[in-house]
């Protein structure tokens, strides 16, 4: 979804490789500036701001790669380079009104300029002068994405001023690509549908639907216009069978299923031109996510944010994605402003928590989480958040009584339940209440789908290697591990407990082999590097073992791990059975 301008723009191919640092493998107005710039010290010239911009990117903070930026433009205002990084770097923090300031320069000394362009063009259209809006989508920059882009704002654009014929044959552009026969359907939908020509709505929205009945976004919309056509008994069956093949228990559908069974009223999803926009921006940012492109992602999000700050799915994903670059203040900020009447309101309120958690603010989550509870005290998922931070905290005990709440709720555990028994299974183990534990592994094993490959490694590593540990059900352990690598074959910490499991049954060569490879895939996990050093002295590699050990010594290792390395370095190995040396699995199940 990356916007480009066939050479004529090369500062905005310059400003998207800015954000390369952002690519790693949600009523919410857009903040209207950056963060103050005093909370950063700005340097004091120009190369040290761009430096200090530099560093602040590489670091995955925003906010401070904003203020740098900020800084090095006054200093320098005619360096188009520098003011297409700055300008990104604003877009991406969410920073509005820089946003367009620098947009309107970038597009004085390049008409071409994709991304300059297209955010001038929201612009506009937020501020509801669509044929200005129109003539900055036209002047952008040209390839795929950029194309259908242009198109689908244009479209909206002609909406808004009230031309439904124009908007529905700016649409029929879209021809040609399989993929684009979605987007123009829905739009053209929603298009018809404000327009009032509703015969001719539902059969695009129907072709859209028919085409991707598992997209969240489409099913919902479809049920709400099912609903409001009269036909709740279809809209029933629509939410339903997403129910029932897709996701159990999604919160938008469970609320959307209490709305339609209670006979009230659904609103269009959908009701002007600015909302209409908006769902482009957030439809192309999923499908960049779904191909890898975050980076990109959050620059739609943020526009789509701007032009529609109740589209609560957009609200929940820029938090989301913000979370995944590191960037949790800035995550919990977004999540903070999700729409009160949203039903994604008490997602975003349990991301909050863990967000805070996530910056060490352990008692603030802690309250933040109890207080949702009070508030709501049948939301499992608040008491299972909870749960998670004691267990990260390595609270085992609070852990498991917390999880034990929240499964008493359950009125008969289903797919969705599964990782609430995998988590207390987690709680019991490490408080030494093994039959519990292994109950529960095993009960999440049973209800989770084989569809979730990565969850079902980690279940099945943990409940292997934890057997191993206790020298019990050898065989049916070591076969759980190695179907957790089959799942997971990258995974270096899956690979060294099925290494560790062998070195615990006396296996050392094919411990050697397994742990080798882990130490590729995590050179500088302390963990690994400690069982490596093990094994090689078991085989007799005594001074490679010592290099492991004082490898794994300067990696930072949990204290009580350092104990034992440091006495293994001064004194080797003892002679009692590698059942003595056991360490415990990673927390995350590794």
């Amino acid at each position: 979804m990356t916007f480009q301008s066939d050479g004529r723009g090369r500062g905005a191919v310059l400003a998207l490789a800015f954000l390369a640092f952002l690519q790693t493998g949600a009523s919410i107005p857009a903040r209207a500036e950056a963060r103050p710039v005093e909370k950063f010290e700005p340097a004091e010239s120009l190369e040290g701001n761009y430096l200090a911009a530099v560093v602040a990117g590489s670091g995955r903070d925003l906010g401070a790669a904003s203020v740098y930026l900020r800084e090095a433009i006054k200093d320098d205002p005619q360096n188009s380079e520098l003011l297409e990084r700055g300008f990104v770097a604003f877009l991406a923090d969410g920073a509005m009104g820089d946003t367009f300031r620098a947009a309107e320069k970038l597009v004085q000394r390049d008409a071409s300029n994709g991304l300059a362009q297209l955010a001038l063009g929201v612009r506009a259209l937020k501020q509801k002068s669509y044929a200005t809006a129109r003539n900055h989508l036209q002047r952008g920059g040209r390839g795929r994405s950029a194309d259908i882009t242009a198109t689908l704002l244009a479209a909206w654009a002609y909406s808004g001023s009230g031309d439904t014929k124009r908007a529905l044959e700016t649409l029929e552009r879209l021809r040609g690509e399989a993929s684009f026969d979605r987007f123009r359907d829905y739009h053209a939908g929603l298009i018809l549908d404000i327009a009032g020509r509703k015969a001719d709505s539902t059969r695009r929205l129907k072709a859209a639907y028919d085409a991707e009945k598992t997209n969240l976004r489409l099913v919902d919309l479809w049920a709400r216009h099912q609903a409001r056509a009269g036909d709740r008994d279809a809209a029933l069956a629509t939410l339903n069978e997403f129910e029932q093949r897709v996701r159990p228990n999604h919160p938008v559908v469970r609320d959307a299923l209490a709305k339609v069974s209670g006979k009230e009223q659904l609103p269009r999803i959908v009701g002007n031109a600015q909302q209409g926009a908006a769902e482009v921006l957030y439809g192309l940012a999923s499908a960049g996510i779904l191909q890898g492109d975050e980076a990109t992602a959050l620059l739609y999000l943020r526009l789509a944010v701007y032009l529609d700050p109740g589209h609560d799915l957009a609200v929940l994903t820029l938090g989301d994605i913000l979370e995944r670059a590191k960037q949790t203040e800035d995550a919990v900020e977004v999540y903070r402003r999700m729409p009160e009447t949203s039903a994604l309101r008490p997602v975003a309120d349990i991301q909050v928590g863990l967000g805070l958690e996530a910056l060490g603010k352990t008692d603030e989550a802690v309250k933040q989480l109890e207080a949702l509870i009070v508030a709501r005290p049948d939301d499992i998922e608040a008491i299972s958040a909870l749960g998670n931070i004691y267990r990260s905290r390595k609270r085992f005990e609070e852990a498991a009584d917390t999880y034990n709440k929240a499964i008493a709720k359950l009125t008969s555990p289903g797919r969705s339940n599964w990782d609430l028994f995998y988590s207390r299974g987690i709680a019991y183990e490490r408080t030494k209440r093994w039959p519990e534990a292994e109950a529960d592994l095993r009960k999440a094993l049973e209800l989770m789908p084989e569809a979730l490959g990565r969850e079902r490694a980690l279940v099945l590593n943990y409940l292997g290697y934890s057997l191993v540990d206790r020298n019990l059900k050898l065989d049916e352990a070591l076969g759980m591990l190695r179907r957790a690598v089959d799942l997971r074959p990258r995974d270096g910490y899956i690979i060294d407990s099925l290494g560790w499991a062998h070195y615990r049954l006396g296996r050392y060569d094919e411990a050697v082999t397994e742990l080798e490879r882990a130490m590729e895939l995590r050179p500088s996990d302390p963990v690994i590097n400690d069982h490596l050093g093990d094994v090689y002295w078991r085989t007799g590699r005594q001074l490679e073992a010592k290099f492991q050990w004082n490898h794994a010594r300067d990696l930072s290792p949990e204290p009580e791990d350092l104990v034992k390395i440091l006495r293994k370095i001064e004194k080797g190995l003892d002679e009692a059975p590698p059942s003595a040396n056991a360490a415990e699995p990673k927390k995350d199940g590794g």
